[in-house]
């Protein structure tokens, strides 16, 4: 399925049927967020997959009851670092080195331009990394719709709540976004079946 044809197709599914996803279609869903394009490819943010009944079932009244939790197959929950460390721009570094075989000594200056981003504080640091997650979560969207995999993006939950449930406090995370993974049921969903709406491209687009 093209990009344009796979996001007309999709929408953000209402009702899910509990259908599990062939996981070498979630695998691939996995593989273009790893992908994904963030600021100096820091990727400053962990994606956790959840597949246990036991606690989605915990986290749904945290996701003020949307049923899409449990009705899924998986269940993506998006972590922003809450702060970017000194240990984290020498980790990435060190992985550059390896990736591309070359000498840390040869990227001192990249190191440089990284280094103020450990410097911020916590409340700014948060607000850099959560719009970085932003990124991956996007794109999330568009793999899981070239897939025929329906996701229901959310932002409707209680973070500490979550945050508290899944310790992502000491993993030095704070959950930014939920994308259950799974397939509609379309016999219970009104809106399976309505035409999408958006504004028109004179109205979103301004040339200049």
């Amino acid at each position: 399925m093209k990009l344009l044809e796979a996001l007309e197709w999709r929408y953000a599914s209402k009702k899910m049927n509990g259908q599990p996803v062939p996981q070498e279609k979630v695998e691939r869903i996995l593989e273009a967020i790893r992908l994904a394009p963030s600021s100096m490819g820091l990727q400053p943010y962990t994606v956790l997959v959840i597949t246990d009944p036991e606690l989605k079932k915990q986290i749904l009244p945290i996701a003020n009851n949307q049923q899409q939790i449990i009705d899924s197959s998986h269940l993506l929950v998006f972590a922003a670092w809450n702060k970017i460390t000194p240990e984290h721009v020498d980790e990435y570094i060190k992985l550059i080195a390896k990736t591309r075989n070359v000498g840390e000594s040869s990227l001192q200056q990249f190191k440089a331009m990284l280094t103020p981003l450990a410097e911020r504080s916590f409340e700014d640091s948060l607000n850099w990394t959560a719009r970085q997650t932003y990124i991956a979560f996007g794109t999330a969207i568009a793999a899981a719709a070239e897939e025929h995999v329906d996701a229901t993006p959310m932002e409707g939950f209680n973070n500490v709540a979550l945050d508290k449930l899944l310790n992502l406090n000491e993993k030095g995370l704070r959950s930014v976004t939920l994308l259950p993974l799974g397939y509609r049921d379309a016999e219970k969903d009104v809106l399976a079946t309505s035409a999408k709406v958006r504004r028109n491209k004179e109205e979103l687009f301004l040339l200049q």
